[in-house]
C-alpha cells in the first residue's frame, strides 16, 4: 500500500477527494492528513494579497472574518472529519489531526511516523508566499526527505 501524507487548510472537495484518491491509478493509497485552518497559517494581509491576484475582490475584504484561535479549531475539526470521511468512502484509508503550530515540523514527524512515500500539499494559492518558497510545498522539499508534491484546491464541492 501507498502511504501518503495529505497537507491541507481546508476541507477537501469532491474534486479534491477524486484528484488525490486516482494519482496512483489502482494501486491502494493510505492518506494521513493533517490540517491546519487557514487562519492560522497566514496573516489576513498575504491572504488578501492572494485573494486581489486572484480577482476575487469580495474574498480579499472578507478576510477579516476568517475564523482565528478555538473557533479556527472548531471549523478545522468539522474539515477534517468531512476530508477523512471523503477520502474513506472513496475507497482510501485515512486517518488525520490538526495542526496547531509549526505545520512543518508536525508534517516532518508525520513523515518519519508512518514512513511516508509522499507528501501531497493541496491548497489555495497562496502567491506572496509561493513567490518567496515560504508556502508549505517549498519548505517541505528541504524538510521531509520523500518526494513533495503541490496541488491547488478546487474552491467549490
Amino acid at each position: 500500500m501507498f502511504t501518503s501524507v495529505l497537507m491541507i487548510e481546508k476541507a477537501l472537495t469532491s474534486a479534491d477527494v477524486e484528484f488525490v484518491t486516482t494519482l496512483h491509478g489502482d494501486e491502494p493509497v493510505s492518506f494521513h492528513v493533517l490540517l491546519q485552518p487557514r487562519g492560522e497559517q497566514a496573516d489576513r494581509l498575504l491572504r488578501a494579497i492572494d485573494d486581489i491576484a486572484l480577482g476575487e475582490l469580495d474574498e480579499a475584504v472578507r478576510e477579516g472574518e476568517t475564523p482565528e484561535g478555538r473557533e479556527a479549531r472548531s471549523v478545522g475539526r468539522q474539515a477534517l472529519d468531512v476530508s477523512l470521511q471523503a477520502l474513506r468512502s472513496a475507497g482510501s484509508e485515512a486517518a488525520g489531526r490538526l495542526v496547531e503550530d509549526h505545520p512543518l515540523d508536525a508534517l516532518k514527524a508525520l513523515v518519519a511516523e508512518v514512513g511516508a512515500d509522499e507528501v501531497i500539499v493541496l491548497t489555495d494559492p497562496h502567491y506572496v508566499e509561493e513567490f518567496f518558497h515560504r508556502d508549505w510545498a517549498s519548505r517541505a522539499r528541504h524538510k521531509v526527505g520523500v518526494p513533495v508534491l503541490k496541488l491547488f484546491s478546487h474552491s467549490k464541492a
